[in-house]
């Protein structure tokens, strides 16, 4: 009797599995999904892996990244729905508006680059954006696979100029315009793992893809231990917005470090979250993970929507090297603002840090592979 009931509640979870599991085929003959309404990210994922960024960690992932922010945080509970409606692709949709905000410099490159994509495939710009965003960052190694839920709706106005913080900007004031938007600032931490690949092509004059860390192409912890270091007072801020710059701590003028970054690493509220993050990859992962499937809804309801994450690409795993110090520093250059214990970190060999490079030994970084 025994066996017979354990049989057949084998076969009921069976059954059960397989109805849970139950994929449809998609309109394309290539994929099939969990939900009909996820195959066209599918076949999306394909094209923008294929044709816009290479299935690299390259500029156009950055760059696409980088939308998802610019777009969500358009969104301000204490302003209402006059000021935004968040994560909607209003900076797509009403882009000769919203890129009249200086804070948004830059982003006109992503919106070129993905906007065409609207009339190949029947999704919003709101969904477009957020979906190209966990596409691109899956490329880069070390990076989570990102949630994508869809369904957002068209944006129907643009988002209010100022939403977006500046990174010259006060450290207070930036929390309280990331409280305004539903973001605490060890959320804010973690969302700033993101600039471990990120580089800027407007901060400085005549330089494009200058990187906040000393490995671009590798979502790691490099530039958290990086931020914490005592900057270079010999190098003068370069030439363009001085005030969103403080000194970087190496001998090169290769790399810069935002002002913002650096006050958020030494804010009472931030800097032990901050420090804790120095060689824990995991811990970063999950942050940025959960900070993003945060930032990719902001102004909807989850429950509105449709998880499609599968049409998310599987991220490249983590590689190389534990966080280090550069070449030319070490940990007496270490400025810290939390009593935490910090890592023991080895410090890289031969000559002082200079600029990453290409293989091809091309310093602009602009198309340079992961």
């Amino acid at each position: 009797m025994v066996f017979k009931l354990s049989v057949g509640l084998l076969a009921l979870a069976t059954a059960v599995s397989a109805a849970n599991y139950k994929r449809v085929a998609c309109p394309d003959g290539i994929h099939t999904a969990s939900n009909e309404a996820c195959c066209v990210f599918l076949s999306l994922a394909d094209e923008l892996q294929t044709n816009k960024f290479d299935s690299q960690c390259g500029e156009d992932a950055h760059e696409a990244l980088r939308l998802t922010f610019h777009d969500a945080i358009g969104f301000s509970f204490s302003g209402g729905p006059s000021m935004g409606g968040g994560a909607d692709g209003s900076i797509m949709l009403f882009n000769d508006t919203e890129l009249q905000d200086p804070a948004n410099n830059g982003v006109d490159d992503a919106i070129d680059n993905l906007k065409p994509l609207l009339q190949q495939f029947n999704v919003t710009a709101g969904d477009l954006i957020q979906f190209a965003g966990a596409v691109a960052v899956s490329n880069c190694p070390g990076a989570p696979r990102l949630q994508f839920l869809a369904g957002r709706p068209n944006a129907t106005i643009p988002a209010a100029k100022g939403l977006v913080p500046l990174p010259e900007e006060n450290v207070d004031d930036i929390f309280a315009r990331m409280e305004d938007a539903g973001f605490s600032p060890t959320e804010l931490v973690s969302l700033l793992a993101s600039h471990s690949v990120a580089r800027s092509d407007t901060l400085i004059d005549n330089r494009e893809a200058v990187p906040f860390d000393t490995t671009p192409f590798t979502f790691d912890t490099q530039v958290f231990l990086e931020v914490l270091l005592k900057g270079n007072e010999t190098l003068p801020p370069a030439p363009g917005e001085a005030a969103a710059q403080v000194p970087n701590p190496l001998a090169t003028e290769g790399e810069m470090r935002l002002q913002s970054d650096f006050a958020i690493a030494h804010a009472p509220q931030s800097a032990c979250f901050w420090q804790s993050m120095v060689n824990n990859q995991q811990a970063v992962m999950q942050g940025f993970h959960d900070a993003m499937a945060k930032l990719a809804i902001v102004g909807h309801d989850a429950s509105n929507l449709i998880d499609c994450s599968e049409a998310v690409p599987v991220a490249v795993p983590p590689v190389g090297k534990p966080a280090s110090f550069p070449a030319g520093t070490g940990p007496d250059l270490l400025q810290l603002s939390c009593n935490s214990p910090f890592p023991t970190l080895s410090t890289d060999q031969g000559p002082p840090t200079t600029i990453p490079e290409c293989p091809d030994g091309d310093t602009n970084l602009n198309d340079c592979p992961s």
